[in-house]
């Protein structure tokens, strides 16, 4: 007998919904993994049966990004936190400087640890202008000798993203991918480095992807600690130490489900009609909802707006709590609303919010 199940209209920025249908087969799967007699959570990560499943999450993952062949796919631990710390203790190198594009509190984060390593500068930043917009390709001021430029693909406090990517020539780009990777098709051959928690869009929290190119591995320092060298989980197909393998299991699972769904062209058009709904809400309520991003700079992944008055916004929130949407505050930095429209959320969850955007108005007004 099936259970029904009551599922909520999840917004949260991360982590994030999951596809129903992962969660399902996950579900059927927990005790006995595909006749082993045991949960996947409790297998050997040295066994056959798990080493298929990090496999072919790595295959699935190739394939779904059409990574070149001369990347390799890393799966760590310790968040895109750790690698803020990671990148330029491998690639920051004594006498040279690396250059930070700043566009919120992530890029921030990222710029302070690299400080701790050695020379960095902000090639661009639109703090200034409350990180409303990213910004351009000819306003970013980085140097040829540089030993990489950072950038933050999506940013989830302030609801503004990339709509392209420099052409950097031979200063490695590196790009925190966290809240965006596997939303849109990207070319992957611009980046030397990208990096994503899997929160989002890839899986459950606990595992970090790091898609490498192999010529910078061979640059890297060697004088750091071992667990801290990507060239160590390189070397070990990112099993040197025990991995979240129910973690990787579940990835691998969300990356089958996005290849069903027709991979990165259907899921990136299915994304812009989901976030269209809630876009087209705010900007026909002739000011009663106001974005925070510039149009031009808009993420199709984290939503965010204001209403006129604090008072309006909490009356929104709290009715919007009572209606069954989940996640919806913005961030505590910036108050506000934010709807995160990661790929799990499903379509009818950006429309039931539209309407209910509509209605409050309507009725708040």
């Amino acid at each position: 007998m099936k259970l029904k199940v009551n599922r909520t209209f999840n917004f949260n920025a991360g982590p994030s919904a999951l596809p129903f249908t992962v969660l399902e087969k996950a579900q059927q799967e927990l005790i006995d993994f595909r006749g082993t007699g045991m949960s996947v959570m409790e297998l050997s990560h040295r066994s056959k049966a798990y080493e298929d499943v990090h496999n072919q999450a790595i295959t699935s993952l190739k394939e779904l990004l059409s990574i070149p062949d001369h990347y390799e796919v890393l799966f760590l631990q310790g968040g895109a936190s750790l690698q803020f710390s990671m990148i330029p203790m491998n690639f920051l190198q004594a006498g040279k400087q690396a250059a930070y594009v700043m566009t919120g509190s992530w890029s921030e984060k990222a710029f302070s640890e690299a400080k701790l390593f050695g020379e960095v500068y902000q090639a661009a930043s639109t703090k200034d202008g409350k990180y409303r917009s990213i910004p351009k390709l000819d306003e970013l001021n980085y140097k040829k000798e540089d030993t990489y430029l950072h950038i933050t693909s999506n940013n989830t406090i302030y609801g503004t993203q990339w709509k392209e990517y420099p052409n950097t020539g031979d200063v490695p780009l590196i790009a925190d991918m966290s809240s965006d990777i596997l939303s849109k098709s990207i070319d992957v051959s611009k980046f030397a480095l990208i990096y994503a928690g899997a929160q989002k869009n890839l899986g459950p929290s606990g595992v970090t992807v790091v898609i490498i190119r192999k010529d910078l591995l061979e640059k890297a320092n060697t004088n750091i600690p071992t667990m801290l060298k990507y060239s160590t989980h390189a070397k070990n197909n990112s099993l040197y130490n025990t991995p979240p393998t129910f973690g990787i299991y579940m990835l691998g699972e969300v990356l089958n489900w996005a290849r069903e769904l027709g991979g990165l062209n259907a899921i990136s058009e299915l994304n812009d009609k989901k976030a269209t709904l809630i876009y087209d809400a705010i900007d026909s309520s002739d000011g009663y909802y106001i974005g925070h991003a510039q149009k031009d700079s808009r993420s199709l992944m984290n939503i965010t707006f204001n209403l006129k008055t604090e008072e309006l916004e909490k009356r929104f929130l709290d009715q919007a709590k009572r209606k069954g949407f989940v996640g919806v505050n913005g961030h505590r930095s910036i108050g506000g609303v934010r709807v995160s429209t990661y790929n799990a959320v499903p379509f009818e969850a950006c429309q039931a919010f539209s309407e209910y955007m509509i209605q409050f108005q309507k009725e708040n007004n």
